[in-house]
Formats: C-alpha cells, sequence, structure tokens
C-alpha cells in the first residue's frame, strides 16, 4: 500500500546515499521505495552478492557490481523514475561517475551523506550482520573483517570526510540512533533541499 508523500517527483533524481557500514543506508532506502512509485534503490553489496563466488575476488566483484548498478540507473533514470545509490563511497572515483552518469542523462544528482558516530555505526554494523535474513550482509561483514573488522571503520570515517569535503553540495543528514523514520524526514529534507 502506497503512503502519501508530502514531495510530488517533477523529474527524476538520481540520488546518492554515503554513509559508513551500519550507518542505515539499505534501511533508508528499502523507506524511501514505501513512498516513491518505481523509484529503485541500488545496494551495491546486494548487487556483488548476486555474482557468483564474489568473495573470493572482492576488486573485480565490487568493480562489477558498480558497473552494473551504473546501467541499472541509466535504464531506470531514462525511464523517468528516481534512483538511489546507496553505497559507502570513500573514494571519489564513483561519486564523480554517478554525477557524470546524472549530467548525461539530464537529471539532477542530490548526494546525501549520512552522518553518525563510529561507535554507533560498529554497534548497528555488528547488529546486522548477525542477521542471517540478508546475506549481503554477511558479505560485507567478510569484507569489513577482512580490512581490518570494526576498528576500520576509524579509518573509512575519514575517508569519508574527505569525499564530503571535496564535494562542496554534498547534503549531510544526522543518523537518529535507533529512529529510522526521522532519519528518514532528515533525508527527505536534504533531497528537497531543505
Amino acid at each position: 500500500m502506497d503512503r502519501a508523500s508530502p514531495y510530488s517527483m517533477e523529474v527524476s533524481r538520481l540520488i546518492l546515499v554515503n554513509g559508513l557500514p551500519g550507518s542505515g543506508k539499505s534501511a533508508l532506502g528499502r523507506r524511501y521505495l514505501d513512498d516513491h512509485q518505481l523509484a529503485l534503490a541500488l545496494d551495491i553489496d546486494v548487487i556483488r552478492s548476486m555474482l557468483g563466488r564474489s568473495l573470493e575476488e572482492p576488486t573485480m566483484s565490487g568493480l562489477a557490481a558498480r558497473d552494473l548498478a551504473r546501467a541499472m540507473a541509466r535504464t531506470h533514470l531514462q525511464a523517468g523514475h528516481d534512483v538511489l545509490v546507496c553505497q559507502f563511497l570513500g573514494r571519489l572515483e564513483f561519486v564523480e561517475v554517478l554525477d557524470q552518469l546524472a549530467a548525461a542523462i539530464g537529471v539532477p544528482f542530490v548526494e546525501v551523506a549520512l552522518i553518525t558516530r563510529v561507535d554507533e555505526a560498529a554497534e548497528r554494523f555488528r547488529r546486522r550482520a548477525e542477521d542471517d535474513s540478508r546475506p549481503e550482509h554477511g558479505d560485507a561483514a567478510i569484507l569489513l573483517d577482512r580490512a581490518g573488522g570494526p576498528a576500520a571503520l576509524d579509518e573509512m570515517h575519514s575517508r569519508l570526510e574527505v569525499v564530503i569535503s571535496s564535494r562542496p553540495n554534498t547534503r549531510r543528514v544526522e543518523v537518529v540512533d535507533g529512529d529510522l523514520e526521522e532519519t528518514y524526514q532528515g533525508l527527505l529534507r536534504a533531497i528537497h533541499g531543505g
């Protein structure tokens, strides 16, 4: 059942929801779908989990998942629908790829960064990794462990801040721990320039 949204969709948008693992990107993407008919929430970890033996070649599978996400985004934006890319991006390359894609299609590119404390993200990520109902979360936990485990979140946080500061149009959304709906309202305000 569709919920009425206070926002109208005049034109499709490419929306990047960037943030640390455990910051709520995937949950916010799913929540956005509740209010926006035919919007697409792309989670690159989900796409990667659909590739055979992806954990054996994480770099190759990550690049392949990004290529697939870009192709899916192009198709869906050209059909006139919003696309959210929900992903931690600690380097500028894929942010710039998304920006160029939006420009090529002629749709707005909205960059949002979810801001959370590292310790809160680590705790949410730990709980999420224990959830067997979403296999891609387990894969993400394995990859994070290979990168140094939860301690790697500090370094990831630093990289995220570099990306945010390099992209002056990035809109910051404070994650309200334990309150998805409040965080979602902040995401909507950011998307709509409020």
